[in-house]
């Protein structure tokens, strides 16, 4: 029989045993229930923010910029483009020393360290060290092997005429905006539309276009054409670089303008810039003094004058005046003439530039008169060009006897030299004011042109007859006796007006010891084709606009006229006898003969070259400032090398060339010297 009384009974083990396995299950479902609520808070309510966490850390939107639309001269020459150059950024976090790292930098990139180690400590993941960088440098950087450096391209502005037109053209920043000029002006056509691309970064931090780059045509700036003619713009740039420094003058300006059109062919300012590199521009370079600042001009308004009053019958070109022996007493005022005279006939005043006549004139045609056709000739407005900080001048009412007397010779008023060269354009038209302007067109990338402008006619100022007398009047300031005779050209009429204007000094209030010293030329006189303006701020050698300001007018107009294929007003003087003949190789000497009245165009009139090429001239022997004349005039780029006259050339005389080709002209040997 068993012994019940140590026997275990089995419900208690399995009581016990039950309970813990519901304590465990319980645990389990309660860690279940909060692994799916933590999962569903993941999954569901934070979806949104650790999405983008997670793409935070791989995933970039990389903008890729837009290639900036190219600008051209009238002919296609390229002034402005956009290349793809290199830029550095690093993820300083890769660094193992950034002050390290920032030494190496500087050094090779030529870049300030403390700087640039400021730069690296601040960034966490990016930081650029250098933008649009040069070949070498990125070589330097290569050599250097540090980690996390990166290499992305960046387009950046190149100006392949470096300080050609650069004053009209400007130029952008590093990020790519225009900062002035028409770059700035057309920042909305040419800066295209930036777009962003999505992309990953590997485990480097380096950035990965895993669609690529698509549709970049569609991004690229509109292209801007000018009116600037490459080679005109040349040509005016050196005769002006070559005035100022004769007269020792800290600025100036040059303007050539179509007067039948409106089209400005030329726009020069010194001091010139390279705009590939503006940091090494010398103070006040970059400013556009032809459009921006406003002036005196001093006798050149004389013309204006003399063109409202005979409109208005007022005088003839016979009228007499008496000028008082070269002293005029208004008030308690004196006007005074250079050279006294006793009486002079309207045609006279303007050759001599009395100021005493052109006085009387404008007191004939009283203030309201006077002011009104100042404005039609566009004085006190804007031209409009679009350029940034256009001047538009001033011309206050002259409420007092002396100012009447003193703005109708130029002083007591304000211009600019492009408001200047449109007002003689409107007389060279035939007393039709065009509005000037330098952009002819706007085409973007899908070849929809955005703007076309054409020859508009803003009014008309003075009849065609009352013009042409005018015109007529200033071709005898060039001859012997007129105030500018360095003007006249022995093939072409010439018609023009000296100023000698002096500088108000807003210190004192009145004017200052200080002048400018200008020439406006119309040429040929009897078809006007171009107007030129020549403008010197502060000439030392000389103050007078017809010494200083003249020759320029005659050295452009002597390249132009060729270049342009105007026909002579008149034959040439023929060569003084005792000048050795100069051998020129057959090819040469045959297209000497097919233009034997004016060889500077020989090449262009040969029957057998073919559309778009001409001949190289033969320039041995010639003076070097000869060489360029010539070679500009047949559409071909000259570049020197030495001084003295041309001992050799590359091409050689004779030789058939496309158009723009550069001719290498080596220079050797004194020039003769003349006698003062």
């Amino acid at each position: 029989m068993r012994d019940l009384k140590h026997t275990v009974s089995a419900e208690a083990p399995d009581k016990w045993m039950r309970l813990r396995v519901f304590v465990m299950g319980a645990v389990f479902i309660v860690l279940l229930v909060a692994v799916v609520a933590r999962a569903f808070q993941l999954q569901v309510h934070q979806q949104a923010k650790l999405k983008g966490m997670a793409q935070d850390q791989y995933v970039r939107q990389i903008e890729i910029p837009a290639r900036r639309g190219d600008i051209f001269d009238r002919r296609g020459v390229p002034l402005a483009q956009s290349v793809d150059v290199d830029s550095i950024w690093v993820d300083p976090s890769l660094l193992p020393d950034e002050k390290l790292a920032a030494r190496a930098l500087a050094r090779a990139l030529d870049l300030d360290q403390p700087e640039l180690f400021a730069r690296l400590a601040k960034a966490r993941r990016f930081a650029w060290v250098k933008r649009q960088v040069t070949p070498s440098e990125v070589a330097r950087v290569t050599a250097l092997a540090l980690p996390g450096i990166g290499f992305t391209k960046e387009p950046r502005r190149f100006y392949p005429q470096r300080e050609l037109g650069a004053h009209v053209i400007g130029l952008v920043g590093t990020d790519g905006h225009g900062l002035d000029g028409l770059e700035l002006a057309f920042e909305a056509e040419l800066s295209g539309d930036a777009s962003t691309r999505r992309g990953f970064r590997d485990a480097r931090g380096r950035k990965l276009l895993t669609h690529g780059i698509e549709d970049l045509a569609g991004r690229q700036g509109a292209a801007v054409t000018l009116t600037l003619d490459r080679h005109l713009q040349y040509v005016a740039e050196k005769a002006l670089t070559r005035a100022v420094e004769e007269a020792k003058a800290p600025a100036g300006t040059v303007v050539v303008l179509d007067p039948k059109s409106g089209e400005i062919l030329a726009l020069a300012n010194y001091p010139r810039f390279n705009p590939n590199s503006p940091a090494a521009a010398q103070k006040n370079a970059l400013r556009n003094r032809a459009a921006t600042d406003a002036f005196e001009p001093g006798s050149t308004f004389k013309a204006f004058v003399v063109a409202a009053a005979l409109e208005e019958k007022l005088v003839n070109e016979s009228t007499s005046f008496d000028l008082e022996k070269g002293a005029w007493k208004i008030g308690k005022h004196v006007i005074n003439d250079d050279h006294p005279h006793e009486a002079l006939d309207v045609h006279r005043i303007l050759q001599v530039s009395s100021n005493i006549g052109a006085a009387k004139i404008g007191a004939a045609l009283g203030r309201e008169r006077l002011v009104d056709y100042y404005a039609k000739f566009g004085f006190g407005e804007r031209v409009g060009l679009g350029l940034p900080g256009e001047g538009r001048g001033v011309v206050p009412f002259p409420r007092a006897e002396i100012s009447l007397a003193t703005q109708s010779f130029g002083q007591g008023l304000t211009a600019t030299a492009i408001q200047l060269a449109a007002g003689y354009a409107a007389l060279a038209n035939g007393g039709v004011l065009m509005k000037p302007y330098l952009v002819s067109k706007v085409v973007d990338p899908d070849g929809v042109t955005l703007i076309d402008n054409q020859p508009t006619e803003v009014r008309r100022v003075v009849s065609a007859a009352n013009a042409r007398r005018v015109i007529a009047m200033l071709e005898s300031v060039v001859e012997k006796g007129g105030t500018a005779p360095r003007a006249r050209m022995d093939e072409y009429r010439v018609a023009g007006k000296t100023g000698t204007a002096q500088k108000a000094d807003p210190v004192a209030r009145g004017y200052s010891d200080k002048r400018i010293g200008s020439f406006v030329g119309v040429v040929p006189a009897e078809n006007p084709r171009l107007v030129v303006l020549v403008v010197l701020d502060e000439p030392k050698t000389d103050v007078y606009g017809g010494i200083v300001a003249a020759p320029a007018f005659k050295e452009i107009a002597t390249a132009a006229m060729p270049y342009l294929s105007v026909k002579p007003s008149r034959p040439p003087t023929p060569e003084k006898p005792g000048k050795a003949p100069v051998v020129a190789p057959e090819p040469a000497r045959v297209a000497a003969k097919a233009s034997a009245l004016n060889p500077v165009v020989a090449a262009i009139e040969e029957l057998d070259a073919p559309a778009g090429a001409v001949r190289v001239p033969n320039l041995t022997g010639r003076a070097g400032r000869d060489a360029v004349a010539q070679l500009l005039a047949v559409a071909l780029e000259p570049r020197l090398a030495g001084s003295g006259r041309v001992s050799s050339q590359q091409p050689a005389a004779g030789s058939l060339v496309e158009r723009g080709t550069r001719v290498t002209l080596e220079l050797a040997g004194p020039l003769p010297t003349s006698p003062r």
